[in-house]
C-alpha cells in the first residue's frame, strides 16, 4: 500500500505542476498580446520563460544529485516558478517590457524542475528499477498536461481574461509544492555527484544511445515550438478564431495519450520509437501547412501520435542508460535542452509566421526530418 500511495502522490503532483507549466506558455502569450497589442510581445514572453532552461537544467540537476532531500529543492524551484509568473503579470503594462521579459527569463530557470527534475525522482518512488508501467504513467502526465493546459488557458482567458489564465497556471504549479516536499530522501551511502555542472552534458553526449535520443527529441521540440506559435494564426484563418487554435494542441495531446496506451501493449525498442516519432511528426507538420480545417485536425492527430510515444520512449532510454549519482543531472540536462529547442523554435517562428504560416510549418517539418535522418550514424 505504501508503494502504491507513493506513486499516486507522485503522479498527482506531476499532473498539477505539468498542467500549470503547459498552461503558462499560452497564458503568457495571451496576456502579452492583451496588454501590449503585439503578437511579437506574446511570443517573446513564451520564448523568455523557456530559453533560460539551458542554464537552469544543469545547475538544478547537480544540486538535486547532491542534496539529501531533493524534494525540498524541487519544492523551492516550483515556488519560484509559480511566483515568477505572478511577477511577470504584475509587471505587464506597469514597467518597461524589457524588465518583464527579464522576469520571464528568471522564472524559466526553474522550469526543468517540472520535467526532468521530477521524473528523476521516480526510481525512489518505485525502488528496484522503474517498471514500464510506471514510466508510461509518468510520461502520460505530460500528455494529460498538454491536453488540459492549453485548453484551460484558452477557457480561463475567455471567461475572466488573460491575466486570470496566468494566475491559474501559477496556482497549479504551487499545488505541487507540498507533494514535491514529501518526495523520498536520497538513499544513504549513494555515490556523490562529480564533475561540476557539465557532468550531465558530458555523460549525455558521451553515451551514444542517450545522445541519439536526446538530439532527436531536441529537433522535434524545435518543430513543436514553431507549431505552437503558428497555432493562433491557424485558428484565426481556418477555425474561426485564434483561441480555437488551442483545439489543435488538445487534439495532439489526446492522440498522444491514445498512442501511448496502444504502444504499452506492444514490445517495441524505445530507440526505434524515438526515431519513428520524429518521422510521424514531420508528416503531421507538412499536412498542417495546407491550412485546411480537416487537414489541420488530421495533422494534429498525427503530430500527437508521434510525440506521445516518443516521450515515453525517451524516458525509458534515460532510465536505462543513467547512473544513479548523475540521474538528476541527466534528466534535467535533457529537459533543458528540449525546452531550449522549443524556445528557439518559438523565437524563430514569430517573424517567420508573420510572413508565411505554411512556410514556417514546412520549415518545422524539415527540422523533424533532419532529426530522424541524423540519428542512425550520429557519434
Amino acid at each position: 500500500m505504501r508503494r502504491r500511495y507513493g506513486l499516486a502522490a507522485y503522479l498527482a503532483g506531476a499532473v498539477a505542476a505539468r498542467v500549470g507549466d503547459e498552461m503558462s506558455g499560452p497564458a503568457l502569450m495571451l496576456a502579452g498580446f492583451a496588454v501590449t497589442g503585439s503578437a511579437a510581445a506574446g511570443s517573446a514572453l513564451l520564448a523568455g520563460v523557456t530559453v533560460s532552461a539551458v542554464a537552469g537544467g544543469p545547475v538544478l540537476g547537480l544540486l538535486l544529485d547532491r542534496v539529501e532531500r531533493p524534494g525540498w529543492l524541487l519544492a523551492g524551484a516550483l515556488g519560484v516558478y509559480g511566483g515568477g509568473l505572478g511577477l511577470v503579470l504584475l509587471g505587464l503594462g506597469r514597467v518597461p517590457f524589457a524588465v518583464v521579459l527579464g522576469l520571464a527569463v528568471a522564472s524559466g530557470v526553474a522550469g526543468p524542475a517540472v520535467a526532468g527534475g521530477w521524473t528523476a525522482q521516480l526510481p525512489r518512488v518505485v525502488p528496484g528499477g522503474v517498471p514500464g508501467r510506471a514510466n508510461a504513467l509518468d510520461a502520460m502526465t505530460f500528455g494529460a498536461a498538454s491536453l488540459a493546459g492549453p485548453a484551460l488557458a484558452g477557457g480561463v482567458a475567455e471567461a475572466v481574461g488573460a491575466a486570470g489564465a496566468v494566475v491559474g497556471a501559477g496556482m497549479l504549479i504551487w499545488v505541487a509544492v507540498p507533494v514535491a516536499w514529501g518526495l523520498p530522501r536520497a538513499p544513504a551511502g549513494r555515490e556523490a555527484a562529480r564533475g561540476g555542472f557539465a557532468a550531465g552534458v558530458r555523460f549525455v553526449l558521451g553515451n551514444p544511445a542517450l545522445a541519439r535520443a536526446t538530439l532527436t527529441s531536441v529537433g522535434c521540440c524545435v518543430a513543436q515550438g514553431v507549431l505552437t506559435v503558428c497555432v493562433p494564426l491557424l485558428g484565426e484563418r481556418a477555425l474561426g478564431g485564434s483561441a480555437r487554435g488551442a483545439v489543435l494542441l488538445s487534439c495532439a495531446a489526446g492522440a498522444g495519450l491514445v498512442a501511448n496506451g496502444v504502444l504499452a501493449r506492444l514490445v517495441v525498442a524505445p530507440d526505434a520509437v524515438i526515431r519513428l516519432g520524429a518521422l510521424v511528426q514531420a508528416a503531421g507538420l507538412a499536412l498542417a501547412a495546407t491550412g485546411r480545417p480537416a487537414a489541420l485536425i488530421g495533422a494534429a492527430l498525427l503530430i500527437g501520435a508521434g510525440e506521445g510515444p516518443q516521450l515515453t520512449a525517451l524516458f525509458a532510454v534515460r532510465h536505462r542508460e543513467s547512473c544513479d549519482h548523475l540521474r538528476s543531472q541527466i534528466f534535467t540536462t535533457g529537459a533543458s535542452m528540449k525546452i531550449t529547442g522549443f524556445a528557439a523554435g518559438a523565437a524563430l517562428a514569430g517573424p517567420l509566421a508573420a510572413r508565411s504560416v505554411p512556410g514556417a510549418l514546412l520549415l518545422a517539418a524539415g527540422v523533424a526530418v533532419v532529426a530522424w535522418v541524423r540519428t542512425p550514424g550520429w557519434r
